[in-house]
């Protein structure tokens, strides 16, 4: 069975995802979430490695929590040929772990990313943690999406969906 946890068709699904970006180490990359007419979010902006910077990032709070039998993200989205990653957190604050999962959607065309929760990987700041406690889905308090890994100028990811889904839903 798959879950909504985000759908962008309204105006209003993009109201509370908010940017967080390398300014808050002095970088310069700038983003935004924003919502396009034709029914769908744009996580869009552009990244500078100037300052030391490199990242760009949109966050949202968990408004559909998922039980711990979900196994994996599915994200409807159209990509620009660029690496992201999507990212949970199981506490409301700015900063602590993030666990994530890249991803690299063909450029131009919708497509349907699984990310499984067992790949996701724990990190804080940006650095792999090798004792992070393990990810449980009904933990998850906080969605995000990032752009990193040196991708310097502008970037564009549409996205039409997030859904969860559970272990038994995955041969159907």
């Amino acid at each position: 069975m798959n879950t909504s946890v985000a759908r962008f068709d309204t105006p209003d699904s993009v109201a509370d995802w908010y940017a967080i970006d390398d300014a808050v180490m002095g970088g310069v990359s700038a983003s935004q979430m924003t919502y396009d007419a034709d029914g769908h979010a744009v996580f869009s902006g552009a990244v500078s490695l100037a300052n030391n910077g490199g990242f760009a990032s949109v966050r949202s709070p968990v408004t559909t929590p998922v039980g711990d039998g979900a196994s994996a993200y599915l994200l409807s989205v159209r990509g620009d040929g660029k690496r992201y990653k999507f990212s949970v957190r199981t506490g409301p604050d700015f900063d602590g772990v993030a666990y994530q999962a890249g991803f690299q959607p063909p450029s131009g065309e919708w497509t349907l990313v699984r990310l499984a929760l067992a790949d996701f990987v724990p990190t804080w700041r940006g650095r792999v943690l090798a004792n992070a406690p393990t990810l449980l889905p009904s933990r998850i308090q906080q969605l995000g999406l990032l752009i990193a890994d040196r991708q310097a100028g502008t970037f564009r990811l549409e996205i039409r969906t997030i859904e969860s889904t559970e272990a038994n839903a995955l041969a159907t």
